[in-house]
């Protein structure tokens, strides 16, 4: 907001456009708000400290002080509405804000305040339509181009986004959003030199902004330059350690170079960050899993299961880790979620069906087989599988058909769930040779590969 820049809340901005404030002296502890009644200008500069430190219901409480008079001027009401929005209470904001523009309909100070509202309030066509009044008043006004051109990549509008940004830039060339944006748009329409120039442009005029060097290590691990990915995002962090992005992005080249641990730290940071964002667990619980860390995998995957149940994997590593763990009702469970999220896996319906008849008796999951059977392609192999384990028969049939299997991938896939057929009926000999077989196979990519080598190290199986 311009109202707070001028009052020097946010910092030291980019010169046009939002950016990173710069790192201040220690102060002693604001003393508490004085009972009388004081002039605007005074407690307005103190406001300003509150919100360089980020305490926002100080600053709220320094308005009670200001003489009824000042108070009620258009821009302290406008200023205390801006806190309000900072504040998380978007609707107090926003009938200030319209109690001033019901007087003075083209106050574009009142209707940025209303545009952040709405955008608080995650109401984003109600935000646009209110900065594209905005524009009508005042074709030339920057921070509304800038706020349209945000709101336009992210729905990926890049040509609409360009338009925006481009105009920003004519006007002002050093404006740091609109070459941060531009430089994103021209990332997203594959002409990575052209934003790495703007980029660099950027890191240029604001050094001591991490957007723009978190944006070019995008640029850079996109093209496979991950070492110079790292070295922007190292400046990045030390700029803005406490930014969750930063460190995905931070951890994710890390993978890139190989350096797995090292990633893992990043990772649990970004996640102590923002413990109600998904991202961060995907890849925490990956490395987890994998390292053999399967207690912390398996937490990892139950959060992320909760956060985004939609992310049908979670699930599946669920699972799995619970398969190894011999606690089939409970794999079960997460692989009928993984199955009900993405049907086309016949694989999960195989896994839960398998895992059902583990915790209870062969014939409970029959109902389930049944529907699973009308999603699946009749006559293909994994119907013929899904069969198998609804009539309990037809197994010798099941051998040759997988016998003819030529993607191997498929085939291993399908001795396994033979395999644990004749585990579960209590043949064991032959269970064992198929579990032999899929170790031969060697198909790594699979899941059913990593449980099929848990039971081979279980059972001390041999090579026939």
């Amino acid at each position: 907001m311009i109202l707070l820049a001028g009052l020097g809340a946010c910092g030291s901005l980019p010169k046009g456009g939002a950016g990173k404030p710069l790192a201040e002296p220690e102060r002693p502890p604001l003393s508490p708000p004085e009972p009388e009644k004081t002039d605007a200008q005074s407690v307005l500069a103190r406001v300003a400290d509150f919100l360089n430190r980020g305490d926002f219901s100080g600053a709220l409480a320094l308005f009670d002080i200001i003489d009824p008079a000042e108070a009620e001027a258009p821009a302290i009401r406008l200023l205390k509405a801006s806190v309000l929005n900072s504040a998380g209470k978007p609707g107090e904001a926003k009938t200030i804000a319209e109690e001033i523009l019901a007087g003075e309909p083209e106050n574009t100070e009142a209707l940025f305040v209303l545009a952040a509202a709405e955008a608080a309030s995650g109401r984003e066509r109600e935000q646009r339509a209110i900065l594209e009044r905005i524009i009508k008043i005042d074709p030339a006004n920057v921070e509304a181009l800038v706020d349209l051109g945000n709101i336009a990549l992210g729905i990926r509008s890049l040509r609409t986004a360009a338009s925006y940004y481009d105009r920003v830039l004519k006007a002002e060339p050093e404006n740091g959003e609109a070459l941060v944006g531009r430089a994103r748009v021209y990332r997203y329409d594959k002409n990575p030199k052209s934003a790495e120039q703007l980029l660099n442009r950027a890191v240029r005029l604001y050094p001591q902004w991490a957007s723009p060097r978190h944006e070019r290590a995008r640029l850079y691990r996109g093209a496979g330059y991950a070492q110079e990915a790292l070295a922007d995002l190292d400046a990045a962090k030390a700029l803005e350690p406490d930014n969750y992005w930063i460190a995905v992005d931070r951890g994710s080249a890390l993978i890139d170079l190989g350096r797995k641990p090292e990633a893992l730290e990043e990772f649990t940071l970004a996640i102590s960050i923002d413990p109600e964002t998904f991202i961060a667990y995907v890849y925490s619980a990956g490395i987890k899993d994998e390292s053999g860390d399967y207690e912390g995998a398996e937490k990892d995957y139950a959060v992320l299961a909760k956060l985004k149940p939609e992310y049908y994997f979670a699930f599946e590593g669920l699972g799995i880790i619970k398969m190894r763990n011999h606690q089939w009702a409970e794999a079960r469970d997460a692989f009928l979620e993984a199955y009900r999220q993405a049907p086309a896996e016949q694989g999960y319906a195989l896994l839960a069906a398998m895992n059902w008849m583990r915790a209870g008796k062969i014939n409970d999951p029959r109902q389930f087989l049944e529907q699973a059977l009308r999603k699946v392609e009749r006559e293909s192999l994994d119907w013929y599988m899904l069969r198998l384990y609804h009539d309990l028969a037809g197994d010798n049939d099941m051998a040759i058909r997988i016998d003819r299997e030529k993607n191997l991938d498929h085939k291993a896939r399908m001795l396994y769930y033979l395999a644990n057929y004749y585990d579960i009926r209590g043949n064991r000999t032959l269970a064992d040779k198929y579990f032999i077989q899929v170790k031969e196979l060697d198909r790594r990519a699979i899941p059913e590969w990593r449980l099929n080598e848990w039971i081979i190290e279980e059972r001390n199986l041999k090579a026939l």
